[in-house]
């Protein structure tokens, strides 16, 4: 007989709100939204029926298979542009200046965005940048607008630990539970590659717009990975936050353009929603639930971006 899959929110913890919801059957399956933050920001504040049912459960399942080496060879190649292109080859010469111009500015301020307690784990703000940046004249406008996003002070202090959901990939695994993904790499990379290149381009420079008014104090950061960590800890169900983590996609800063870039980074904004968050849950909704119809007696933990589960259209 096929599972009925019917969610509800699980009883909160008395001091902690969570973004836990089970499925009524027996035995009971979970979802549980994370945030691509280190663990550590978070895991003191995830309450403890999260953890009995991480480690009740017999599979885990994530949105892609983190330590699969193939996954990782796979990401990284989507996001390379054809062989013999590079960046300065397709971006408009004024724009590619002001991106080195910017990444130079973040090479040098890396040393003091650092923490005490990066530095105690023997990293360096070469390795770092390289990291982070790595192979950056290679890559599609599209993931290099990703990077810039990324390369705040804020980010760059959670670097060097596992984000949550590769820390329970890796729990799993010691704990020799069955893990899978329902996802495809492709999956994930096709949406992103597929935005119209005049639309790379203009998110590109208003990324880079937004970073030069930040250094220059003009504006504020629309948000921040602290604002982030604040509002899960919290069990703060904030959509708006969120989406923008499960979208990886930045918000467009609409209060310095004019009546015509509004509208074209809000259909920037739609196709990125369509692609990555209503489409993605149907697809991988789809795929739970056969999942639980054809292994009804398997316990499943799916640990998903909590933006898929709270921006429903």
């Amino acid at each position: 007989m096929a599972v009925s899959v019917n969610l509800f929110i699980v009883l909160q913890s008395e001091e902690y709100m969570s973004f836990l919801w089970m499925v009524k059957k027996d035995p009971p399956s979970y979802f549980f939204g994370t945030i691509h933050v280190p663990y550590t920001r978070v895991w003191d504040y995830i309450p403890e029926n999260v953890k009995v049912a991480f480690e009740s459960s017999d599979t885990i399942y994530f949105e892609l298979d983190l330590i699969d080496p193939k996954t990782i060879s796979t990401l990284s190649n989507c996001q390379m542009l054809p062989q013999g292109k590079n960046l300065v080859d397709v971006l408009p010469e004024d724009l590619y200046r002001r991106l080195k111009r910017h990444l130079d500015y973040v090479k040098g301020m890396l040393p003091s965005w650092m923490t005490a307690d990066q530095r105690g784990r023997g990293l360096y703000a070469d390795y770092l940048f390289n990291a982070i940046t790595g192979n950056w004249e290679r890559k599609r406008p599209i993931w290099v607008m990703l990077m810039v996003n990324s390369l705040t002070e804020s980010d760059v202090k959670s670097r060097g630990i596992p984000v949550l959901d590769l820390y329970l990939a890796q729990e799993a695994e010691r704990m020799n539970k069955g893990t899978g993904a329902v996802e495809k790499v492709e999956e994930q990379c096709v949406p992103l590659n597929g935005l119209d290149f005049t639309q790379v381009l203009f998110a590109l420079n208003q990324t880079l717009y937004q970073q030069e008014s930040i250094r220059s104090g003009d504006i504020q950061a629309f948000y921040t990975t602290d604002d982030l960590i604040k509002h899960y800890n919290c069990g703060d169900l904030n959509s708006v936050v969120f989406s923008q983590d499960s979208t990886q996609v930045p918000h467009l800063n609409s209060t310095t353009m004019t009546s015509q870039e509004v509208a074209v980074a809000r259909n920037i904004d739609r196709y990125f929603r369509e692609e990555l968050i209503y489409k993605r849950n149907k697809r991988m909704g789809d795929r739970v639930v056969q999942l639980l119809n054809t292994y009804p007696d398997t316990s499943y933990f799916f640990a998903f971006g909590a933006g898929g589960f709270l921006d429903i259209p």
